[in-house]
């Protein structure tokens, strides 16, 4: 079926099927109107709605098809070919297919195909297919690929629980229905309905219940890597700087930016027994504080506390802070856990042990 599909079909059910970005719309098809070609004069919209849902079967299930939309794709955004950003996503991508798959191994059976695009927005997106972008302006944006491996993770919540095409399959359920009992489909409302959805480049994009579930089983495969699993409340922290504090305009098709962050925030105290959590860049071990973070070029105080927060949730979920906080190298460990390494600003490495010492 899929060679028998011309390039302006492929490319519109392509940008159909975006519909997973974790912060801002997909790109936006270059010819939404070329739909039309879909959809035959006087057919009825039923058979319309099920020749839609065999070539979005298509696309997501058969190598043909995910090899058509990773092509399109990467023509739609641009390819980086830098060498350095390749080799981290390649160890993004491995090392989250592997977290990934003590949960879930169906994800051997379906890879995902990833790239960097050229693209200089702060966004990573899963399409049908299982293919996955990660755009330059994340890695420009983001200073740890601990952060980057945040956002991919969620993005494979999306892949992993078929929320792309769940998502497309319900919103052209609702365009077919609203135009049942028309004569002639062909050019008309129905046509024009599929196209201005598909022009808003995403179809699954906004449904708060698949992006807090996407969120929630981006936090289970950060657990089975060697991220700080405090990059997830940090990166929200970043994403919440960045839209000025406003819950709407960009993020508006998402839960609201800090009620995320603070769902990874509350996530990390109960992994830590309870004992560490932070509020405003200041870290609080056992009800009292640890320190005030200093801010750094890349990451504002508040963020980075994040990350100290994520080592000390691990120390106590792993049983470390029974161990008496030493120094090496200018970082603070309990143990073999690295909890703190001061910048400028910060109290310095000695000062820090003896405190934590002192509450944990």
């Amino acid at each position: 079926m899929l060679k028998k599909l011309s390039k302006k079909v492929t490319a519109a059910v392509t940008a159909a099927a975006l519909g997973t970005s974790l912060i801002f719309s997909a790109p936006a098809p270059a010819e939404a109107s070329v739909l039309t070609d879909m959809i035959l004069t006087g057919a009825s919209a039923a058979m319309t709605y099920s020749q839609l849902n065999k070539e979005l079967k298509a696309f997501d299930e058969t190598e043909e098809g995910r090899d058509a939309l990773y092509r399109q794709f990467q023509e739609q955004t641009g390819v980086n070919y830098d060498p350095t950003l390749n080799a981290r996503m390649d160890r993004i991508m491995t090392n989250l297919t592997r977290a990934v798959g003590e949960i879930d191994d169906s994800i051997y059976d379906k890879p995902y195909k990833y790239y960097v695009s050229s693209a200089e927005d702060l966004n990573a997106f899963c399409s049908l297919g299982h293919v996955m972008v990660v755009n330059t302006g994340a890695f420009n944006a983001l200073s740890t690929d601990d952060e980057i491996a945040a956002i991919v993770g969620h993005e494979m919540g999306h892949g992993q629980k078929d929320h792309v095409i769940k998502g497309n399959k319900k919103q052209l359920n609702k365009l077919v229905a609203a135009q049942l009992g028309a004569t002639a489909v062909g050019g008309g409302a129905l046509v024009s309905a599929i196209a201005a959805v598909t022009a808003q480049g995403s179809i699954a994009h906004g449904n708060r219940k698949y992006e807090t579930e996407a969120d929630n089983l981006g936090w289970e495969y950060m657990l089975n890597t060697d991220y700080n699993i405090g990059a997830t409340a940090a990166v929200m922290q970043k994403l919440y700087e960045l839209s000025g504090g406003q819950s709407g305009g960009m993020f508006a098709s998402h839960p609201d930016t800090d009620k995320r962050r603070d769902n990874y925030a509350k996530k990390l105290y109960e992994y830590s027994g309870k004992h560490a959590s932070a509020n405003d860049g200041t870290v609080i071990i056992n009800n009292q504080i640890f320190t005030t973070v200093a801010a750094t070029n890349s990451m504002s105080s508040a963020e980075r506390s994040y990350f100290v927060l994520g080592n000390l949730a691990k120390a106590y979920h792993n049983g470390k802070n029974s161990a008496t906080a030493t120094v090496y190298n200018g970082t603070v460990y309990l143990d073999d856990q690295p909890i703190m390494t001061p910048a400028a600003g910060d109290e310095d490495a000695y000062t820090l042990a003896e405190r934590l010492n002192s509450i944990k």
